[in-house]
C-alpha cells in the first residue's frame, strides 16, 4: 500500500516538475514515468526497512 502511494506522489511530482519546465506533453509523460519509478523504489525499500525493525522478533528465533 506504502509502495503504491509512493508511485502515484512520484507521478505526481514528475508531471509538475516537467509541466514546470515547460515541457511537451511527452516531457511529461517521461518525468512522470521516472519519478514513479524512483519514488516506487525509494518507498519499497522503506517499507522493508519498517517491517524489519517494527517485526524484529520474528526474526530472532530460528529454529536450530
Amino acid at each position: 500500500m506504502l509502495v503504491i502511494a509512493g508511485i502515484v506522489a512520484g507521478a505526481i511530482w514528475g508531471g509538475y516538475l516537467a509541466r514546470r519546465r515547460k515541457g511537451n506533453r511527452l516531457d511529461i509523460l517521461q518525468y512522470a514515468a521516472s519519478s514513479a519509478i524512483a519514488f516506487g523504489l525509494l518507498t519499497y525499500f522503506i517499507s522493508v526497512v519498517l517491517l524489519r525493525i517494527l517485526f524484529k522478533k520474528g526474526f530472532e528465533t530460528a529454529p536450530t
